[in-house]
């Protein structure tokens, strides 16, 4: 269920309540915020990458996820990122004046991300890291989950993404600069261009 965001003096705000018989999310986002992030998902890393997120795209994000731990964090993962991309879809409104593309490239010691969104209105994502990456990061994060997480948000938060990690040894490396080249392009995305009147597209809608 998507509860109506309130749209406090023009903040861009969006909250999301999921529940299934696997998992109950709680997301909320405020584009517009500082970074204050509180999340807890159960997934440890995984609460890490979400910070990284809040924190490099500073938008202010709670994420509380309860979820079948005891079978294993697949569906805590993904549902946590399918609330969370329907989350940004709302808070992004109809998208008037915003700077629509973006791109970013953030090295972490050996590992190099590079991201590139368009805020389309159309979901596609392209998704490219080095082979042979560690399947496990600590008890409970498969790396597999990783693009599984870029595709939920892709496909709820209607957007086109571009990631590619030409190169990197470190698993946690690998995964970690993604989230923050994806908060750096997104926060860059999402502001406001001061050249630009209506909605940035020809067709008048995204």
């Amino acid at each position: 269920m998507i509860a109506p965001a309130a749209r406090e003096q023009g903040r861009r705000t969006g909250r999301v309540e999921r529940g299934t018989k696997e998992t109950r999310v709680s997301v909320e986002i405020d584009l517009d915020g500082t970074g204050q992030v509180d999340v807890a998902t159960g997934v440890g890393f995984f609460d890490h990458m979400l910070a990284q997120l809040g924190k490099h795209g500073s938008f202010d994000l709670t994420v509380k996820t309860a979820g079948d731990l005891h079978i294993d964090s697949h569906h805590t993962i993904e549902d946590t990122a399918i609330a969370l991309g329907q989350a940004f879809r709302e808070a992004l409104g109809d998208k008037s004046g915003i700077q629509r593309f973006a791109n970013a490239s953030v090295p972490l010691d050996e590992t190099l991300a590079q991201v590139t969104v368009d805020l389309s209105g159309r979901p596609y994502l392209v998704h490219t890291e080095p082979e042979g990456i560690a399947p496990m990061i600590g008890p409970d994060y498969d790396t597999t989950m990783t693009r599984h997480i870029f595709e939920a948000f892709v496909f709820n938060a209607a957007i086109c993404l571009h990631i590619h990690v030409p190169y990197g040894r470190n698993a946690h490396h690998i995964v970690e600069a993604q989230f923050k080249a994806l908060a750096r392009a997104l926060r860059d995305a999402c502001a406001h261009d001061p050249r630009a009147h209506g909605i940035p597209s020809t067709k008048g809608a995204l």
